[in-house]
């Protein structure tokens, strides 16, 4: 898999990495003393090579890493706030979410193995490299997964426009946030096993927000930083 830019190099696990691929054209003192000081294996070539590697914007550096390892559903059982996607499609906001979950502190980000984004070179540099260091489960089935989260005393909120005003709520201590698909929201099945619907209030002329938006607004009012 390939990811790409400075930021993101730098807060990829150097073990994860295969090889580094560096333009001619960028001088940076901090990227090759962390190339060398974490031996890592690195090519200085032409901007037109890495041009033909991606369409991305690589800043002048591409990362060809290991594939993403994704965590177990019961690493998650004694963590206290989890955040569940369900079935979003984008890529830009699935990373967009998974920084601002690092940021905020959220433990971990579960997403489903069918029509449902994964974690991608588009999704790594969207969350500037913090997809590296949050734990995210896939899973064969939400439903399935929301009622051993609940066996495991978790309370689980999911976001939609009929819910309660997330500013009235009184949050669990060990929670869910379920976040919906980009034009579609919660599905049926997860909807109805969730616990409790919550919504964020608009006030303007449009309904609803972008799913990242959505989320980062939710998760630093459950995560009690706002």
């Amino acid at each position: 898999m390939l990811s790409y830019g400075k930021n993101v190099l730098l807060m990829t696990d150097p073990r994860e990495i295969k090889k580094v691929y560096i333009s001619k054209t960028r001088k940076d003192e901090e990227v090759f003393k962390y190339l060398k000081a974490n031996k890592i294996h690195y090519l200085v070539v032409e901007n037109q090579i890495l041009n033909s590697m991606t369409k991305e914007n690589h800043q002048g550096i591409i990362i060809e890493r290991e594939l993403y390892r994704y965590q177990n559903l019961e690493e998650l059982y004694d963590k206290e706030f989890i955040v569940m996607l369900d079935h979003l499609e984008d890529p830009h906001n699935f990373g967009a979410i998974i920084r601002t979950c690092e940021a905020a502190g959220v433990d971990g980000i579960i997403i489903p193995k069918d029509r449902s984004v994964s974690v991608n070179d588009t999704v790594f540099k969207t969350s500037v490299g913090t997809a590296e260091k949050m734990k995210i489960v896939k899973v064969a089935n939400l439903v399935d997964t929301i009622k051993k989260l609940q066996q495991e005393g978790y309370f689980v909120y999911a976001s939609a426009m009929d819910g309660k005003d997330y500013r009235d709520i009184s949050f669990a201590e060990k929670k869910v946030l379920i976040i919906g698909n980009e034009g579609k929201g919660i599905s049926k099945l997860v909807r109805e096993k969730s616990d409790e619907i919550i919504k964020i209030p608009m006030k303007g002329n449009v309904n609803s927000l972008n799913a990242s938006v959505a989320a980062a607004i939710l998760i630093y009012k459950m995560g009690n930083l706002v």
